[in-house]
């Protein structure tokens, strides 16, 4: 069977899991909310500490909803996050979206939040996603797009760390700019009746500012991908302080913007 080829980027340092958990159903999968039936059976794909998918089961009470994950260690902090909301109908697996351990036809909506970005084939894997669909049911995926984020005032220390975030992730197997590439990526796989729109998420309050910059400021620093970006000989440590001191300096800017495109695709399974 088929496994994962590319290498996630971030990894699950504390900056990344910041990130992570602010994450809800309302501001990361607003696009999906309106299909959501109470009895409906879920699959979360990628889902990290499980704060979607917390939610997503909060909206089918009579369902159930699975969250699965390439990395065992961050299951245990979805378990707990689902424990301490009290959700009962909820459980986690570890899994690869190339080959899911799934019967044919098992779940009502398969959904993918930041997935597609950093697998070594998309179009496979939404060929997965379809296959253990239900007739009648949804495949739901949303993905950033690197090249289309914007912020004001201009930083060449930002164009440093998007050049940089880019080259990495393409050197791990993932597309950074995959939000862009959905709807033809499920073309390929296949997938019909398709609906593509987009979404931001945007910054600008101090307190949006503060814990936006400052987590890239950390993670440009301490994470993963801090790793991978000198080991790979794409940055050297000082370059990367410069980076991140970047991220600081456009965080404490009272006229701060930035903004974050994904592109989106909900495809309903022919029935």
């Amino acid at each position: 069977m088929p496994e994962e080829t590319a290498v996630y980027t971030h990894g699950h340092h504390e900056s990344v899991l910041r990130s992570h958990t602010w994450r809800t159903a309302a501001n990361s999968a607003s696009y999906l909310l309106d299909v959501l039936k109470p009895h409906m059976r879920i699959l979360d794909i990628g889902c990290g500490p499980g704060t979607i998918t917390a939610d997503l089961a909060e909206l089918v009470p009579d369902g159930h909803v699975t969250g699965v994950d390439r990395a065992p260690g961050v299951l245990e902090q979805a378990r707990a996050t689902a424990a301490v909301r009290g959700l009962s109908h909820v459980d986690f697996a570890v899994a690869d979206v190339h080959a899911l351990e799934y019967p044919d036809d098992t779940f009502c909506v398969v959904h993918a939040h930041q997935v597609l970005q950093h697998v070594g084939d998309p179009v496979r894997a939404l060929r997965e996603m379809h296959r253990v669909t239900r007739p009648g049911g949804f495949i739901a995926v949303r993905d950033a797009d690197y090249a289309a984020m914007t912020w004001y005032p201009l930083s060449e220390g930002l164009d440093d760390w998007l050049e940089l975030y880019r080259r990495v992730a393409r050197a791990n197997g993932g597309e950074p700019d995959a939000g862009r590439r959905l709807k033809s990526w499920a073309l390929e796989a296949g997938l019909k009746d398709i609906t593509a729109t987009s979404s931001t998420w945007t910054y600008t309050t101090a307190e949006e500012r503060a814990w936006w910059s400052g987590l890239w400021a950390d993670r440009t620093l301490a994470s993963a991908y801090a790793e991978r970006a000198v080991e790979g000989g794409h940055a050297t440590p000082r370059q990367l302080q410069a980076v991140s001191q970047a991220w600081r300096d456009w965080g404490r800017r009272h006229d701060g913007w930035f903004a974050v495109l994904h592109g989106e695709i909900l495809c309903r399974k022919d029935a």
